[in-house]
């Protein structure tokens, strides 16, 4: 007697036909013989890649960036009148917070402390003063502050510059070594332990030092046709060029000329020692490459480059190898043309030698 065939039941209202006890429900791995579905084990052949956890960034270097760089936004150098946030200075904040993520202590090239003005009425001589004394504390409190914030601390290299255009502001490289080597010596003098100096003898071995000033040009100055397209274009780049061309108009005591001739001659100077400035600080940045880049010079919010000043002055452009020190009567201090604080004060001389003035 042949036996009736199963009917499967009919789909549920979703669909689905229900399976009948004892039939394996599809898609389920292994032999099955009772109402549950069998799941398979995970194959010890194989072991499950566990999923990577994400995790958000660290917040404490950005947070410590920031707080690196407002300790110096209070001694902007810029001719901006209005003081811009933190967020305003990316290039900076990138490079602090790579040394901060590193765990390493933050470092600042400063192209700067080059040599005396040459004009005496300027300055109380050719080796650093106490206004060089003062902007070195500076600079020494500012890496110490730093430390405080991030415990591996900074340290800033002084890049003087002197020898890389003393020919063309008219300082003998003699004149240079011996300011640089003074400056050193102030600084082990003084246990300024966060800072050093870089200079021209650093680099290029035993040769001579035009044979270096040669050398750094060909190789890293830009042309002169460059920097007058630059200056005709930029702000920035033309305030640089009038302030540098009058440096050295300031600069030149006993010319011989008119003063019409003097400003072209030193106009032309001015493109001259802009090369130079340009090319030490690409050779700079070679010995330097992940430093934070500082400038005496007044730079814009924004800039690759960190204006800074190194004491008060009446004016952003003032600096100490270009003035001499003043000790007002109310305890400060600031830079003016030694010609000028010579009204205002005495002199005070330190270690044999003329030092500063003291306001009478």
């Amino acid at each position: 007697m042949a036996h009736a065939s199963r009917r499967r039941p009919p789909p549920d209202a979703t669909g689905a036909r229900p399976h009948p006890a004892g039939e394996p429900c599809a898609g389920l791995a292994g032999r099955h013989t009772g109402t549950s579905p069998r799941f398979s084990l995970p194959d010890s052949r194989f072991p499950e890649t566990p999923m990577p956890l994400t995790t958000a960034p660290d917040p404490r270097p950005t947070r410590i960036s920031a707080a690196i760089l407002r300790l110096l936004l209070p001694h902007h150098r810029t001719t901006e009148r209005t003081p811009a946030p933190v967020q305003a200075f990316p290039h900076q904040l990138r490079r602090i917070g790579d040394f901060v993520r590193d765990g390493a202590p933050v470092v600042f090239t400063l192209p700067a402390f080059p040599c005396k003005s040459p004009n005496p009425a300027k300055v109380l001589g050719r080796l650093p003063d106490q206004g060089e004394r003062l902007s070195l504390g500076f600079l020494h409190r500012l890496c110490t502050d730093i430390e405080r914030i991030h415990p591996p601390g900074a340290r800033i290299v002084i890049c003087s510059d002197g020898h890389v255009f003393g020919d063309v502001i008219h300082v003998p490289d003699p004149h240079i070594d011996a300011y640089a080597d003074e400056l050193r010596g102030l600084i082990a003098r003084l246990g300024l332990t966060r800072l050093s100096v870089f200079d021209l003898r650093d680099v290029l071995g035993d040769l001579p030092y035009d044979a270096k000033r040669a050398r750094v040009h060909r190789h890293h100055a830009p042309t002169v046709d460059t920097l007058r397209a630059e200056v005709h274009a930029d702000d920035h780049a033309r305030a640089l060029y009038r302030g540098i061309t009058r440096f050295l108009v300031e600069d030149t005591a006993g010319y011989p000329g008119t003063r019409s001739a003097l400003q072209r001659a030193c106009r032309q100077r001015a493109y001259a020692v802009l090369q130079r400035s340009r090319a030490w600080g690409a050779l700079v940045a070679e010995h330097h490459p992940a430093a934070v880049r500082l400038s005496i010079h007044p730079q814009p919010v924004g800039a690759a480059k960190f204006g800074i000043r190194l004491l008060d002055a009446p004016d952003a452009w003032t600096t100490p190898w270009h003035s001499a020190a003043l000790h007002r009567a109310d305890g400060t201090w600031t830079l003016l043309p030694r010609a000028r604080a010579a009204q205002l004060g005495r002199l005070v001389t330190a270690d044999g030698r003329p030092s500063h003035f003291r306001q009478t």
